[in-house]
């Protein structure tokens, strides 16, 4: 079968193309490398760097506590008032027993007077009315000494056991804030590592579309070429030997251009071998 007239300069040109798109080997840096992998989100960096520089950033609320938690240990003996107890204690006990003394002089001199009016002064009666006073005296001195020394005791144990207290909620406080600062410190760094995260993806979608551009790009002369003589394949009347070329990544440039060279090969040969 003779090639018609028609087609034979249409033929030249495509056996012309045909050498020129197949002596030069595809860029295939145009669409493979490093620059189509996304980076490290800055999100994503921001998110190391609060883990990295918050290591032990909780460790001071954690001292706080163990030093509340000693004190309360401290403050929990049973001499533990003594520190609470008021420096004014004994002034205060000195100087309400001296009023007291001077008030039961002023009773016993009172007897007196009255035995020296009645004319038993130094009698019987004069007698036993001081040594009855005296015995009242003496108690009311000692339950007046008593209640001001439990007066003191009562203030200072209370002001021990509110020390305890304090200790105990300064403590717990301490370790609240420090369970805080890592609770939100994680929160921080996993909301900072997610959105880090969806950004990185949006930027690799990004790549991944221009990476595919770029490879569409570098096979669209064999995809022409393709076409092309699958087109002069028909009007020879021999129809289509063209075979897809795989722009996608999933065969290799090289076997995609022999593929495509092997399929066109094919229609030159029966152009060109069923000449008569």
């Amino acid at each position: 079968m003779a090639l018609p007239d028609y087609l034979q300069d249409t033929s030249k040109d495509f056996a012309k193309q045909l050498t020129a798109a197949t002596s030069v080997p595809i860029n295939t840096s145009t669409f493979t490398g490093r620059q189509f992998v996304a980076g490290e989100d800055p999100m994503q960096t921001q998110a190391v760097n609060l883990a990295t520089s918050g290591i032990g950033s909780y460790q001071p609320f954690l001292t706080a506590a163990q030093g509340a938690i000693g004190q309360q240990a401290a403050s929990a003996g049973p001499q533990a008032f003594q520190q609470f107890m008021s420096p004014y204690q004994q002034q205060v006990i000195d100087t309400t027993m001296s009023d007291f003394d001077r008030q039961a002089a002023m009773g016993r001199q009172g007897i007196r007077d009255q035995a020296a009016v009645s004319g038993a002064f130094g009698g019987g009666r004069e007698g036993v009315q001081m040594a009855e006073y005296g015995a009242g005296s003496d108690r009311n001195r000692a339950s007046l000494l008593a209640q001001l020394q439990q007066q003191g005791f009562t203030q200072a144990n209370t002001l021990a056991q509110q020390n305890f207290q304090n200790q105990g909620n300064l403590a717990a406080q301490q370790m609240g804030l420090s369970n805080f600062q890592r609770g939100s410190m994680g929160q921080d760094i996993a909301a900072l590592g997610n959105l880090g995260a969806f950004r990185q993806g949006l930027t690799q979608s990004q790549l991944t579309a221009d990476q595919q551009a770029a490879r569409t790009g570098a096979y669209e002369p064999l995809q022409r070429l393709d076409q092309y003589g699958a087109g002069l394949g028909r009007l020879a009347g021999f129809g289509s030997t063209a075979q897809p070329i795989d722009s996608g990544g999933g065969a290799s440039p090289f076997a995609t251009a022999l593929s495509t060279a092997t399929g066109i090969a094919g229609i030159f040969g029966k152009l060109y071998g069923n000449r008569s």
